[in-house]
């Protein structure tokens, strides 16, 4: 009995050890200078994220918002960013099918002062862009999202 009982805790920690190697969380700040303090993250593929954004400036969303739009491998940025440029009305997420397509995670836009995260599940292994898509901004806020294979 006390073998089984040991077996049970010995499964029973291997388990819920996986589990929390498997989730992950990331911050990321933007600030009043058009900037990330990342310009690489890294995660597994299959893993479970939790990406915050900080905005540790002080200007309005209206002025100088941010967000973190991560982005299939090989998205052309320029013409994705310019389709993003005129949709303030969705946090500047582009809403045609083929744009929402390439977006493998995004957060809220956010102002200075302001917090918002996003949950996703890490795709598969490779290299994926990220960038603020509010007016502008893709030009110098950029990095790239690594997720390595299991």
């Amino acid at each position: 009995m006390k073998t089984l009982l040991i077996s049970l805790f010995t499964l029973a920690a291997t388990v819920l050890g996986a589990t929390a190697q498997d989730a992950v969380k990331l911050e990321i700040t933007g600030n009043d200078q058009m900037q990330y303090d990342k310009k690489e993250l890294t995660v597994t593929e299959g893993q479970k994220v939790t990406l915050t954004l900080k905005h540790v400036g002080k200007l309005p969303k209206a002025a100088m918002g941010h967000n973190v739009v991560i982005l299939k491998a090989g998205t052309e940025i320029p013409p994705f960013a310019m389709k993003a440029a005129p949709a303030a009305a969705s946090d500047y997420i582009p809403q045609d099918e083929e744009s929402k397509k390439l977006i493998v995670a995004h957060t809220k836009m956010v102002g200075g002062g302001e917090t918002t995260s996003v949950s996703f599940t890490a795709p598969a292994a490779g290299e994926y862009p990220y960038i603020c898509t509010f007016p502008g901004h893709f030009g110098l806020m950029t990095g790239k999202l690594i997720v390595k294979a299991k």
